[in-house]
């Protein structure tokens, strides 16, 4: 078994160094509190206004395979699919 190798921490010293570094690089730049919280990520993607629901369906082999033989985009040709006969057909 392998030895994993230990963490070697930064002394006091050196942590004062880049430190001090830091605050000598002109290119430096600390945000105030007010400037870090509107760069703070606010939750990625927008919400969909009709987003998809996942499920887990079950369907003969042969209706996935056909889907599937079309090509990427197979999912959403079976939604649409499903979307047309819903607007040819009585609920």
């Amino acid at each position: 078994m392998k030895k994993q190798p230990r963490l070697i921490r930064n002394t006091p010293e050196e942590d004062a160094e880049i430190e001090r570094g830091i605050a000598d690089d002109p290119d430096t730049f600390e945000p105030n509190d007010e400037q870090f919280a509107q760069m703070k990520r606010r939750g990625g993607r927008p919400k969909l206004a009709s987003p998809k629901i996942a499920v887990t369906v079950r369907y003969d082999a042969e209706i996935i395979e056909r889907f599937r033989a079309s090509g990427e985009g197979w999912q959403t040709r079976m939604n649409d699919a499903l979307r047309d006969w819903l607007n040819t057909h009585r609920a």
